[in-house]
């Protein structure tokens, strides 16, 4: 990337797009400079985010900030640079029996990005967010002054960063703790669930579990509305593993990437080809449980295992819409939720209902509230602001809210959690918008 220039830029959803200055640099002084120069910076990382969290006028994109600094490989703290992919770190780390305490559903998003957002992943209920392992980092803040934060040096800045999306400066790297492994290997089970009660349920009796998810069929009605597969799973140890997965029980064998050549034409995505999506999915387990043994990969990271998959949807991009219901109202708020997309028409071939618990209340910018948390992509059409608003109104009715690392349409009362962060400095275009519509 040259360093500096006007490029058409768009995150993970394709949508929006716009022409706006990008500043790629790993000097400080030249960071600095950038930003003492500059109003309306937002920080970017590799844009796997998917709405216009990290588009502003001035973009600094971090993927030069791309350095490992120290690994304690005792006491499993690792520090490096924020534009460092979790991919990059799972290959340094996983070799040496460590793995991320949290991750999303990508690893191709930086550890910068993983801050800003406070990002969870299928454990939130039992390990929270990727806050709760961050020792320090350091931040570029509106004066251009690198500082420590931590929660005992500028503790303010440090948990006003945390699901900050940004508008407090940039991070400029990253100290955090990872967690002990003996395999790379995950021990899992898949059981089917005929309706949303059934998967509730289930939720209720897996609590002890470290990871739980649930994909869910979002076109179905009625007795069965909520149909789903639970993927519940625990590290493996390395004497559970099968014999010949015992032999390099931290190592995984590379496996061919296919890529998504070209953007899938707009009639190919449509409700008859996402229910006939569904259909196969829910079908293709045919024993209400399975259990066995998959690499962390398969269980962390499905949708990787095909680059540049977002071109399903289409030269007119998608969103995902991800928002959370309390739990004591998920029941009533889910099926309210899952009957308007129904009717919409606008199906979800990726739905995806985790849990979760109580969150760190010094963490006050992060998105998760103890409830559920249901994640839909959606193409982008003429019907779909009509669907956001419905589904807004739905989860403000229920007392919940979205999250920004995804949102690109929703209204600002449900964003209303984003505290201690507005300055001139460091501005996104999703932060002008939620503002906008204040007024």
């Amino acid at each position: 990337m040259k360093p500096n220039f006007i490029q058409k830029v768009t995150n993970w959803g394709n949508f929006p797009v716009v022409e706006k200055e990008i500043k790629s640099e790993d000097s400080i002084e030249r960071i600095k400079d950038f930003v003492r120069n500059n109003n309306e910076v937002i920080a970017r990382g590799n844009g796997r985010c998917y709405g216009d969290a990290s588009l502003s006028e001035h973009i600094f994109s971090t993927r030069r900030l791309n350095k490992f600094i120290s690994f304690d490989r005792l006491n499993g703290v690792i520090e490096c640079e924020s534009g460092i992919l979790l991919s990059q770190v799972l290959e340094v780390i996983v070799p040496q029996g460590y793995f991320l305490y949290v991750t999303p559903g990508t690893k191709f998003i930086t550890v910068g990005g993983a801050i800003a957002s406070d990002v969870h992943g299928k454990n939130h209920h039992a390990e929270g967010c990727f806050s709760e392992y961050v020792e320090e980092f350091s931040l570029l803040n509106e004066n251009s002054e690198v500082i420590t934060c931590s929660r005992t040096e500028n503790e303010d800045k440090f948990w006003a960063t945390i699901g900050g999306m940004g508008l407090t400066g940039i991070i400029l790297s990253a100290k955090f703790k990872l967690k002990n492994i003996e395999t790379a290997y995950i021990r899992q089970e898949s059981v089917k669930a005929e309706n949303l009660d059934e998967i509730f349920k289930l939720f209720d009796e897996s609590e002890s579990w470290t990871y739980n998810v649930a994909w869910i069929d979002c076109l179905q009605s009625g007795k069965d509305i909520g149909r789903s597969i639970m993927m519940r799973g625990e590290h493996a140890f390395k004497h559970e593993l099968p014999k010949k997965l015992q032999e390099n029980p931290l190592r995984l064998k590379k496996k061919m990437i296919p890529k998504i050549p070209f953007y899938f034409p707009d009639f190919l995505l449509n409700k008859f080809t996402v229910k006939l999506f569904n259909f196969l999915y829910f079908n293709k387990q045919q024993q209400k449980m399975v259990k066995n043994y998959v690499d962390y990969e398969t269980f962390f990271y499905p949708l990787d295992v095909v680059n540049d998959w977002n071109k399903i949807y289409g030269k007119s991009g998608f969103i995902q819409y991800q928002m959370v219901i309390p739990k004591e109202k998920g029941n009533e708020g889910m099926e309210k939720i899952l009957q308007t997309i129904a009717k919409s028409g606008n199906g979800s071939f990726l739905a995806v209902l985790k849990l979760f618990g109580k969150n760190n209340p010094h963490a006050y910018n992060s998105f998760p509230a103890e409830g559920y948390t249901l994640a839909l992509d959606f193409k982008v059409n003429s019907r779909l602001k009509k669907l956001v608003t419905d589904l807004d109104e739905i989860v403000e009715e229920f007392g919940g809210r979205i999250y920004l690392t995804k949102d690109s349409m929703s209204k600002s009362s449900l964003t209303n959690y984003l505290q201690n962060v507005q300055n001139p400095k460091f501005v996104s275009m999703q932060h002008k918008r939620i503002m906008n519509s204040n007024n």
